[in-house]
């Protein structure tokens, strides 16, 4: 198989080396990012109840670590959203709707039963 460079971006967190994990990875034309949780720079979380707050803030760190990567939302052409209440999926979904709208990558959601918390 041929060598292709392999890009990673990292948030700094302290969790990535020990998990093994980057951000966002680019090898070639394909790019990949992690789960992303709404956090702000500090690592507090942003939009405590309220799901289309935290949509709107993880679709932010993504387009943050696309663009790294001189990509953007307009190269996505897959999303997952991950909830843990289900119910929440409309007031997510109109956020999604306003990133990808004209983009309309293939998506999935479902519901988890929680998130690791370090």
């Amino acid at each position: 198989m041929e060598k292709q460079s392999r890009q990673l971006i990292s948030t700094g967190s302290p969790y990535e080396p020990i998990i093994g994990i980057s951000r966002a990875v680019r090898v070639g034309s394909i790019i990949t990012i992690s789960g992303t949780a709404p956090l702000d720079p500090d690592g507090k979380t942003v939009g405590v109840g309220d799901p289309a707050d935290q949509a709107r803030r993880c679709i932010e760190i993504a387009e943050e670590a696309l663009g790294k990567l001189n990509a953007s939302l307009s190269n996505v052409v897959r999303t997952r959203i991950l909830l843990t209440r289900i119910d929440d999926w409309e007031a997510v979904a109109k956020v999604h709707g306003e990133y990808f709208r004209d983009i309309r990558p293939s998506s999935t959601v479902m519901q988890v039963c929680r998130f690791v918390d370090p």
